[in-house]
């Protein structure tokens, strides 16, 4: 009996293999209202009080990716979103939709949008900006970032919400972030608010408000010791 030659199987498993993965995930990203109530409380702290560290709930699965959170919790029926994931993915665009019921729209009409991938300068530049009558129409971007200290520049915050200034070493954004971010909110009061996550759950806001320099190339002590501190005073 001569043996059947079959192909093998795409990346990531048969179709229906995929589409249970799929379904699992969706059960995972419906938060429960006690969660979506924490995501919401963070995302507020963060941009109310840009450069310090909020946490969102520790009781999320950890198989949603942290920066996918604020779109799980915020989104509904009226509310433009994109996810932006690797080339050829619709992974977490799929469980967004069924989870949140919102509709994926193109990067720049989305109202929210979240990465679970790094991300360019030039997608900030692309993030839907709102008008001076109409800012609220400005995006929401939640990256992720490795972590909140120790990176590579150090960033100095000044604006409000922000007692005198700040300062602050992110980990793993893009190059280019701080110009194209600049670009960005240059039309105050339309432009951007982003949320840089971590893979534990920490997150900062950057909103559009807030006025960001590069302040030196290797991070400080003092912009270290300013998160640490941060983390504690959340966490407190």
């Amino acid at each position: 009996m001569t043996a059947v030659e079959t192909e093998p199987a795409p990346a990531g498993g048969t179709p229906a293999a995929r589409a249970s993965g799929t379904a699992e995930l969706v059960t995972e990203a419906k938060l429960r209202p006690a969660q979506a109530q924490g995501v919401f409380r963070a995302v507020l702290d963060a941009l109310a009080r840009p450069g310090t560290v909020a946490r969102f709930p520790s009781d999320v699965p950890g198989a949603v990716p942290s920066a996918l959170l604020p779109v799980l919790a915020l989104a509904d029926l009226g509310t433009g979103v994109r996810v932006l994931e690797e080339d050829g993915s619709h992974r977490w665009s799929d469980v967004a939709s069924v989870a949140t019921n919102a509709p994926a729209v193109p990067l720049e009409k989305a109202r929210l949008a979240a990465a679970v991938r790094p991300v360019t300068a030039e997608e900030i530049l692309r993030l839907a900006r709102g008008t001076a009558d109409a800012p609220e129409d400005g995006a929401v971007l939640c990256l992720p970032v490795t972590a909140l200290e120790g990176g590579p520049s150090t960033w100095r915050l000044s604006g409000p919400g922000v007692p005198g200034e700040r300062d602050i070493a992110p980990q793993g954004v893009p190059e280019g972030f701080v110009a194209a971010r600049a670009e960005a909110v240059g039309g105050f009061p339309a432009g951007v608010d982003l949320l840089l996550a971590t893979p534990d759950g920490r997150v900062m806001g950057l909103p559009r408000s807030t006025t960001v320099t590069i302040v030196a190339d290797a991070p400080t002590s003092a912009a270290t010791g300013a998160v640490a501190d941060a983390v504690a005073e959340v966490e407190d």
